[in-house]
């Protein structure tokens, strides 16, 4: 097959979506596929672009990338941009995404997973993985996903969404977490042991360039993620930091944090995070692949916390690791994630 991976952007995740998407292309290479990686918002910036000759080099517009314990620069990424233009889809981006079988989308956060890349493929009649534009928007929102949640008897963190500091500051019950409405890998996100934390956290989660917040019930027990295929829960996989909670660190840099799959947990424990995983997944109309999040208590209860529509392949990701447990390697999980997402289009 002809395959683009598209990966980069602009968002506050783009070092950990050009990681997964160094590792898909790679993979689905070693399968035999002709891919071309690309970023989404450079595009390809030369002025003779010869797609067939692209996809025989199995082009690429990095080989490397490091995910540091802070987000990168996008001001500089902008600046790096050949026409300077402000349009989010970099040259020759649909020429070269018309002529593939599939897009694999490795983008993360931003208008890569809120639903925006994904109606602009759809009105371009181009194919890709993953869920499509509504379960992307819906679970993207965390305040609209929690909404959606609730009506659907999902167990969910009880929380408000604020459009303002100012308002905000009506929350008066602690610990609680504190995190921007649409970002991803953890960053913004804070808990606020009392009033004075508080305004400090609300500070930082309105810093992203986001104009809303939500703000949760802290609740107290051990972190957990399930990923789903095709609307099947894999094995939970518990995540045990070396401290403090799973931020945007502690995910990305080796060691800061134990993954444990299949989580030591007990049979109703894991038949429940399964079913609400499948609840969620369901609920906000996913397709293809995700993964939930949960706060597993000491009484049993899972608690979800978010929906993540294209979740990380990077080399400390979970997903990989839950398929693992059940004896698919990395490279036929990438093959998988396209039968699965092809069948949308039958």
């Amino acid at each position: 097959m002809r395959i683009v991976v598209l990966a980069g952007g602009t968002s506050t995740e783009r070092d950990v979506s050009i990681s997964s998407g160094l590792l898909v292309a790679a993979a689905l290479r070693e399968k035999g596929h002709e891919v071309v990686l690309l970023d989404v918002f450079k595009g390809y910036e030369q002025d003779i672009c010869d797609v067939d000759a692209l996809f025989k080099q199995n082009y690429s517009f990095t080989d490397s990338i490091k995910v540091g314990d802070t987000i990168s620069d996008i001001e500089e990424v902008r600046e790096q941009r050949r026409d300077k233009s402000n349009r989010w889809l970099g040259e020759n981006i649909i020429d070269i995404c018309a002529c593939a079988d599939i897009i694999f989308l490795a983008l993360h956060g931003g208008a890569g997973e809120n639903g925006q890349i994904q109606a602009t493929l759809d009105l371009l009649g181009l194919k890709y993985t993953g869920s499509g534009y509504l379960g992307s928007a819906l679970a993207m929102n965390k305040g609209v996903s929690k909404s959606v949640l609730v009506q659907h008897n999902v167990l969910t963190p009880k929380g408000s969404v604020y459009k303002s500091a100012e308002a905000a500051m009506s929350w008066d019950c602690f610990p609680c977490v504190v995190k921007p409405c649409s970002g991803g890998s953890s960053v913004g996100i804070t808990i606020a042991q009392n009033a004075d934390e508080y305004k400090d956290s609300v500070k930082e989660a309105f810093g992203y360039g986001e104009n809303e917040i939500v703000v949760e019930e802290y609740i107290k027990g051990r972190e957990f993620s399930v990923g789903l295929l095709d609307g099947r829960a894999l094995p939970p996989i518990e995540i045990i930091p070396a401290e403090g909670f799973y931020d945007y660190k502690t995910k990305y840099q080796a060691g800061a944090a134990r993954d444990v799959c299949p989580a030591d947990i007990t049979e109703d424990e894991d038949r429940t995070m399964r079913s609400a995983a499948e609840a969620a997944y369901e609920a906000l109309h996913l397709e293809s692949y995700a993964r939930i999040d949960f706060i597993l208590t000491g009484d049993g209860k899972a608690y979800c916390l978010e929906a993540n529509t294209l979740p990380g392949m990077t080399p400390t990701s979970l997903l990989p690791q839950e398929a693992k447990a059940e004896g698919t390697e990395y490279a036929d999980l990438c093959e998988k994630i396209i039968e699965i997402s092809l069948k949308k289009y039958e």
